[in-house]
């Protein structure tokens, strides 16, 4: 547990420093994010208070962060769409939490993203006044984003939430593992009392 707890605040640490530099012009890490990946593997290894709690309340203090240097608010469509999302993606973890492995949460790792793409997406598309309310709008906002964005556009997000879903998926089960395999070691290098 405590190596997955270092890379939660790692990924926190990360996702703000990335939010930071993405302003200043690094548009390639737009999107390559932990969260989603912290959301399905927290919900299929933590113990049961800390499913939900720790990956939420890591977006929530980065986001804290981040909309307090943007100088934007915690409460927008768009926003609401991204823990709905988180939230879906972690009943993924739950639902493979007595065969959490690398064969298992590689594959819903990529369903994550998907889900996650969709539906902050669709909640910008319905949110934000940019868009045409109609299904020219909403394909606009899978793919290109609106003009002002065009540096970054929507794919690229899609892209690059796949490839760090399933980098931090494998970091997060390679912590687990490691975790595990210490624990038992000292278990076992412990003297018996008879």
């Amino acid at each position: 547990m405590i190596p997955a707890l270092i890379l939660i605040l790692s990924a926190v640490a990360y996702r703000i420093a990335a939010g930071l530099l993405i302003h200043s012009g690094a548009t390639w890490l737009s999107n390559f994010a932990p969260l989603a990946a912290i959301a399905l593997c927290g919900a299929a290894y933590f113990p049961a208070r800390f499913k939900f709690s720790i990956p939420l309340g890591a977006l929530f203090i980065s986001d804290l962060f981040l909309n307090y240097y943007y100088g934007a608010t915690l409460i927008e469509p768009h926003i609401v769409g991204r823990y709905l999302a988180l939230a879906l993606i972690g009943l993924i973890g739950l639902a493979l939490q007595d065969r959490a492995s690398l064969k298992t949460l590689l594959p819903a790792s990529i369903v994550g993203s998907t889900i996650f793409y969709l539906i902050t997406n669709s909640f910008s598309w319905l949110s934000d006044p940019g868009y045409v309310k109609n299904f020219a709008g909403l394909i606009q906002a899978l793919t290109v984003g609106l003009p002002e964005y065009s540096a970054t556009p929507t794919w690229m997000f899609f892209r690059n939430s796949i490839l760090s879903d399933l980098f931090f998926t494998l970091l997060f089960v390679a912590c687990m593992n490691f975790g595990q395999k210490t624990s038992r070691h000292a278990e076992a290098a412990l003297p018996r009392v008879a």
